[in-house]
């Protein structure tokens, strides 16, 4: 019964907080506060109930909009219950904007408390930001600096940051783009989006899918429990799931990719150095003509394309040779059917 009545809890404020931000934009801020731009170098925010909004589009002056919900609560209400049961802080110390919203004490009652408290943040594009919530989304976009931004129960939207970027949810999507430079997300219960993006890129979900398009750089991406896409990729991509299949089209470069549970299909534009590709699927491999190759293909059975040039062993279960004079390695193993064209 004590199980059932934390996962019923759990659920209901789940709902109050989505309703809560699917709201917000609809209503006027609660409060605002307005300081000179040119003061804040840094941010650090934090709430429990609700959702945070970080944007580096202030002009002279930087904004902090709160936002504050309950349904069907009048504002008098809302007024008199944040005095008696919250602390608001939103101040401005050594170049730092400090905001956050904290409840008094440790109290969970629904008929007193339980609001659901937001802020929207307007700051300079060179700033570094601190952000925690336990309660709702982050949404960040148009910096330059350091970003490090968690949330325990909400989703988190990125785009055009630059410079080093760490963000992580236990309990939503993720989705960046326009972004560069050095890129770690994480989430343990969605699907990731990831577009446009450049640099050293780290995208890890327990629980979803991953969508990658137009990507450069190291790309590092996994998934214990979902598919993976991706289309477009310069560098070096290496992509992993243990649930589901992989999809890789228009890779230029390099790629190590895995998966124990699905199908693979990967179409080379380019090859650098290497293809390192293993599964337990059925498995298509597209390399470009016209270049010379080191191919070790492995399986339980190996159908390949007409390839000119070639020197070594083609059997059943194995391919073993060069194409060309020789180049990158090309290393594939399935136990079941491989696909191989050069064309």
């Amino acid at each position: 019964m004590k199980k059932l009545f934390v996962l019923f809890a759990g659920v209901l404020l789940n709902v109050l907080i989505f309703t809560a931000f699917a709201g917000e934009q609809d209503r006027s801020p609660y409060m605002t506060r307005t300081f000179p731009a040119s003061s804040i170098k840094d941010v650090d925010a934090q709430t429990s109930g609700g959702s945070l909004t970080l944007t580096g589009d202030a002009d002279s002056k930087a904004t902090v909009e709160v936002y504050v919900s309950r349904s069907d609560w009048s504002a008098e209400k809302i007024k008199q219950t944040i005095e008696e049961n919250y602390t608001l802080e939103i101040k401005v110390e050594n170049g730092k904007l400090y905001v956050s919203a904290k409840q008094k004490g440790s109290f969970m009652n629904w008929n007193s408390g339980g609001l659901s408290i937001s802020f929207k943040i307007s700051v300079p594009k060179q700033v570094n930001s601190n952000m925690q919530t336990s309660g709702g989304s982050i949404s960040i976009s148009n910096l330059s600096g350091s970003q490090n931004f968690k949330t325990s129960g909400g989703s988190l939207a990125v785009d055009n940051l630059t410079g080093d970027i760490l963000g992580a949810t236990s309990g939503g999507s993720i989705s960046v783009s326009n972004s560069k430079d050095n890129i770690d997300l994480k989430t343990s219960g969605g699907s990731i989006n990831a577009k446009d993006c450049s640099g050293k890129i780290s995208l890890k979900t327990s629980g979803g899918s991953l969508s990658l398009k137009n990507l450069s750089g190291d790309v590092d991406a996994a998934t214990s429990g979902g598919s993976i896409s991706a289309s477009n990729i310069k560098g070096t991509l290496k992509a992993g799931t243990s649930g589901g299949s992989i999809r890789a089209d228009d890779i230029s470069g390099n790629i190590e990719s895995y998966t124990s549970g699905g199908n693979m299909d990967v179409k080379m534009t380019s090859v650098t150095e290497y293809v390192k590709l293993s599964n337990n699927g059925g498995l298509n491999l597209s390399l470009p003509a016209g270049k010379g190759y080191n191919l070790s293909i492995k399986a339980n059975k190996v159908e390949a394309s007409e390839m000119k040039n070639f020197q070594g062993i083609i059997e059943d279960s194995k391919i073993e040779g060069t194409v060309g004079n020789g180049g990158p390695e090309i290393n594939v193993k399935s136990s079941q059917r491989v696909n191989l064209s050069i064309e």
